[in-house]
């Protein structure tokens, strides 16, 4: 690795073949920490381990990110509207884990964001999170009606830590009924930590909360080895109450 001036980034990394990464704390003010390397399963295995994300834009080169402060949801304090519980006890969507994860990643690709122009998930990031969920930690919780798949999310779990990327919604609620189905079985497995990132309004009122990266990464350091749940969620989420296909 080497440091390389970027302009209005100040200096970073640039990664070479090797999939390491330098510090977390040696990102910048803005928690980008470097750019260059590319997608492979190691690679990313790695960054997650350390909280590291990619977030690039398609046809740029990647950069990886570790920012200060980072946003974090602890599943114990999501908050569910009293509109959202009824939905829930309606059962207006059934919610299956696992079961069409490459879906999802592309309707989170594809679906019209009104507060973005455009996508962030290229076809080389969908790529490569079907490879981690083939390795069995990228997993997938989909909202589905009718038979339709109507909303989801999917994210990364190692370290005790799901690492949440994106989520959409074709209907109203069907993300939100996800995310509540997520964080119910994390709880039952012990995993305390939903990584949401950055801040965002919308994450904020859903009880997500900032806390400085130190306290961030020592979460993930110190979740015991057995807290890494991998393999296909399907029917350890059915076993646990949620739905299999």
């Amino acid at each position: 690795m080497k440091i390389i001036p970027v302009e209005g980034m100040g200096p970073i990394y640039q990664l070479d073949s090797r999939p390491i990464f330098p510090p977390p704390s040696l990102a910048n003010e803005a928690g980008l920490l470097a750019v260059g390397g590319d997608l492979s399963l190691p690679r990313l295995l790695e960054a997650y381990r350390h909280g590291i994300f990619p977030w690039y834009e398609p046809g740029e080169p990647i950069l990886w990110w570790s920012p200060d402060p980072r946003l974090i949801l602890d599943p114990a304090e999501l908050r569910v509207s009293r509109s959202l519980r009824s939905v829930l006890r309606k059962g207006e969507f059934e919610v299956r884990f696992d079961t069409a994860c490459t879906q999802v990643i592309h309707a989170c690709a594809t679906s019209p964001r009104p507060d973005q122009n455009g996508t962030w998930i290229g076809r080389d990031i969908e790529a490569a999170y079907t490879a981690l969920h083939h390795a069995g930690v990228c997993h997938s919780v989909e909202a589905w009606s009718g038979g339709t798949l109507v909303g989801g999310l999917y994210g990364v779990c190692l370290g005790g830590c799901f690492f949440g990327e994106s989520m959409f919604s074709a209907r109203s609620n069907a993300s939100k009924v996800a995310l509540v189905r997520l964080a119910e079985l994390l709880l039952a497995l012990g995993i305390d930590v939903i990584d949401c990132q950055v801040a965002s309004e919308h994450l904020i009122s859903l009880g997500a909360k900032e806390i400085a990266r130190a306290e961030f990464l020592e979460r993930i350091y110190r979740a015991p080895a057995h807290s890494v749940v991998a393999g296909r969620w399907t029917d350890l989420a059915a076993a646990f109450g949620g739905t299999g296909g």
